[in-house]
């Protein structure tokens, strides 16, 4: 028999240990309340008649390997109060024994919580069950929702963005505290009303960071006029940078002209290149006759009405889109290239071979993916030199473009530079994108107004137009510290547990795991 102290050390706080016993595979401990007496619920007043007796198991924390089970002796007690309604009434055990009703102690429910927390359902079942702490899942997520109360924080300076439940069909809203670096909302859309109301709701708020989207902007401008809007300055970077690229693809067809290859020739093509060509030959028909009827001054709903083609395909032909007669998508090979160029131009030829020195420093893509790359460069190499046998697509073009000259090949400063002589204005546009990033990154917004001027005489004038509708954010965004990239980063961990629970991610669940209280210590990190 072990002494008293072993038995304060193994037992919850508030109880009186009678009997420890050792299974085989678990340990039994048999225990009561230290408390002569106990309250009634209904009166609120002290006990001491017992009427009677019954036991109550609870799960404990493992112990030596072994788990833990805790036989507590209840007594039921009659009510000293002779108008009290209740008669009998059973004890209360100190909250941090156990709760009432409670199947486990609360220590060990604490720690179930925190594995829902932590891992979401059956990643955290499986983990309960090697730590000797069977639960089920569904018990898992039970208790997350159970114990979440929400965050009771006043927010000052929020930053809002939206999150896809569905991607392209149905989307949230994420509202986080920059200051205190957490999530302390999420909404179930992302409508102007939504969004206005939350707003109203929290008049202490005089920061919002946002995206350039327009309905937090109205919302924001509704709900709380005087509060300062930033714009994210990650997002009008990347908006300067998509305008200088539609302002490529609008130029492409003379682009083609000046590289004096309008028609490449198909035997220089791999398969997957000559099948895009013959749909750029198809669309061609298409776009030409798009073309006429609104050189005669047709409306775009009539040549939609006279063709039977969609309104967003006519839309693009309207806007000198669709000229693109290679079109290339974001490729896993794409932060690989300068490696492949070096060792191109070392001397390592084959596709095989650079794939396999590609995987020694992380490459995780496939080997056709490399073996095409090496393909396209080798019949690149072997082509006459007046024949080009692939125009860049306008992405490539645009890439080369903004890069610096010493990182280029000499094959691409040759294509860049014939590409400037013929077609100036894309170099006007190129510096003005550059200014653009200059002026974010330096902060320099007495550079905004002229730079605005200057642009709108250009292909970025839709851009230019879009920065002085919302003059007030973009200025903010310039010289204040704040942006959404916090924001952003919170999305990706949303994503993450909405990925792990797969369809258990409800609005409530996902609250439960993203908001946990503000007292848990390792969520005080302040800015």
């Amino acid at each position: 028999m072990h002494g008293s102290g072993f038995r304060e050390a193994i037992a919850p706080i508030g109880l009186v240990i009678d009997k420890v016993e050792y299974a085989a595979d678990q340990i039994l401990i048999t225990g009561r309340s230290r408390f002569r007496v106990s309250i009634c619920p209904n009166c609120c007043r002290p006990s001491a008649r017992v009427h009677s007796r019954y036991h109550r198991t609870l799960a404990d924390l493992p112990s030596h390997g072994r788990p833990v089970r805790i036989t507590l002796v209840a007594r039921r007690f009659r009510c000293a109060t002779s108008r009290c309604t209740t008669r009998i009434f059973v004890e209360r055990f100190p909250p941090d024994v156990t709760a009432t009703f409670a199947r486990r102690t609360t220590r060990l429910d604490s720690i179930v919580h925190h594995l829902g927390l932590a891992l979401g359902g059956r990643p955290a079942a499986s983990l309960a069950r090697r730590l000797l702490m069977p639960v089920s899942k569904d018990t898992l997520l039970r208790t997350v929702r159970r114990r979440f109360k929400g965050a009771q924080v006043k927010p000052t300076i929020i930053g809002i963005d939206d999150w896809a439940w569905k991607r392209g069909q149905r989307y949230g809203t994420i509202v986080c505290d920059l200051e205190r670096r957490q999530i302390i909302d999420l909404l179930p859309d992302r409508g102007v009303a939504t969004v206005e109301a939350w707003l109203k709701a929290r008049p202490e708020i005089c920061i919002i960071s946002r995206d350039r989207g327009g309905g937090y902007r109205h919302a924001a401008a509704r709900a709380l006029p005087d509060a300062l809007q930033i714009a994210d300055r990650w997002h009008l970077m990347e908006n300067a940078s998509q305008a200088f690229l539609d302002a490529v693809r609008k130029s492409m067809r003379a682009i083609r002209q000046a590289l004096q290859s309008a028609e490449p020739d198909p035997e220089l093509l791999t398969c997957a290149e000559r099948l895009q060509y013959e749909g750029f030959k198809r669309r061609q028909d298409a776009d030409d006759a798009i073309r006429v009827l609104l050189g005669k001054g047709a409306s775009i709903k009539a040549v939609v009405r006279a063709t039977g083609y969609a309104r967003k395909t006519v839309r693009q032909v309207a806007r000198g889109g669709r000229s693109d007669m290679f079109r290339t998508r974001l490729s896993s090979l794409d932060p690989w290239l300068g490696t492949l160029d070096a060792e191109w131009r070392s001397g390592c030829q084959n596709g095989a071979e650079l794939w396999r020195r590609l995987k020694i420093i992380g490459f995780n893509g496939s080997l056709r993916v490399v073996a095409e790359w090496a393909t396209r460069r080798r019949r690149n190499e072997a082509a006459p030199n007046n024949v080009s046998r692939v125009i860049p697509s306008a992405r490539v073009i645009a890439r080369l473009m903004t890069m610096a000259r010493d990182q280029l090949s000499q094959s691409e400063a040759t294509l860049i530079a014939t590409i400037e002589a013929a077609v100036p204005a894309l170099v006007v546009v190129r510096n003005l994108a550059d200014r653009f990033h200059r002026i974010i990154r330096q902060q320099k917004d007495f550079e905004l107004a002229t730079w605005i001027d200057e642009a709108r005489k250009t292909p970025l004038r839709s851009f230019a137009n879009g920065l002085s509708d919302d003059w007030n954010a973009v200025k903010a965004a310039i010289v204040e510290p704040w942006s959404n990239g916090q924001t952003e980063g919170q999305i990706t961990k949303l994503k993450l547990v909405k990925r792990q629970m797969y369809g258990r991610a409800k609005l409530d669940l996902l609250r439960a795991r993203l908001m946990p209280p503000l007292d848990h210590p390792s969520l005080l990190h302040q800015k």
